[in-house]
């Protein structure tokens, strides 16, 4: 090979090697700014996420009561210290969430809070309009409904450690416990089953 082609050839190698190298850098780049924007969304969507769970956290409930259970199972009948009971010892076996036209066992009514149900109790001389109405607002899963005797007050809403107390079933607390309580991760369980347990009396 001549000097001049040896030349020529040498260019063309480093012309090469230099194409390369800026190619390297060029993937080097957009790899850096796609990682960067994944990071970015990343970084919203946690924020966003946190945001909102601060923002139901923070809003008010009037009324609201809160308490600490213990989750343990038991065979007996437990004598809660909440009417009707907000987490505590119960039963080993959940009841099927839905709604019961009769008055449900508390162990296993219990059961259902710790996996993240919210339970609405109501008056036995609700007007059926109301307790109709009341079903209406409440989820299509992880829900029971049902009748109870003793109540202070119209409706009861439970969920795992918290409570609330309603006049009617067009109180906007109602959307606001449940947004708030409604498979928290305040229950012990949120996500356990609320199917595939027994059927208590009353089953509609």
């Amino acid at each position: 090979m001549s000097a001049k082609n040896r030349a020529r050839q040498e260019k063309l190698e480093a012309y090469k090697r230099e194409q390369a190298k800026r190619k390297r850098s060029s993937r080097i780049w957009i790899w850096s700014l796609s990682a960067l924007a994944v990071l970015a969304v990343a970084g919203i969507v946690a924020v966003t996420v946190i945001g909102n769970q601060q923002i139901v956290e923070a809003r008010q409930i009037d009324g609201l009561q809160t308490f600490e259970n213990d989750a343990t199972h038991v065979a007996e009948t437990v004598d809660y210290p909440q009417t009707p009971p907000a987490g505590g010892p119960h039963n080993s076996v959940w009841m099927n969430c839905g709604v019961y036209d009769q008055p449900v066992p508390n162990e296993n009514a219990v059961h259902d809070l710790e996996h993240g149900a919210v339970w609405a109790t109501y008056d036995p001389e609700l007007p059926q309009s109301e307790v109709d109405a009341l079903i209406e607002a409440m989820p299509d899963t992880y829900a029971v409904v049902s009748p109870y005797e003793g109540l202070e007050s119209p409706i009861v809403l439970s969920a795992w450690d918290a409570q609330v107390a309603i006049d009617s079933p067009d109180d906007p607390r109602i959307d606001a416990f449940i947004e708030r309580f409604w498979q928290a991760s305040t229950a012990p369980e949120p996500g356990a089953p609320c199917t595939g347990g027994i059927d208590a009396p009353g089953k509609q």
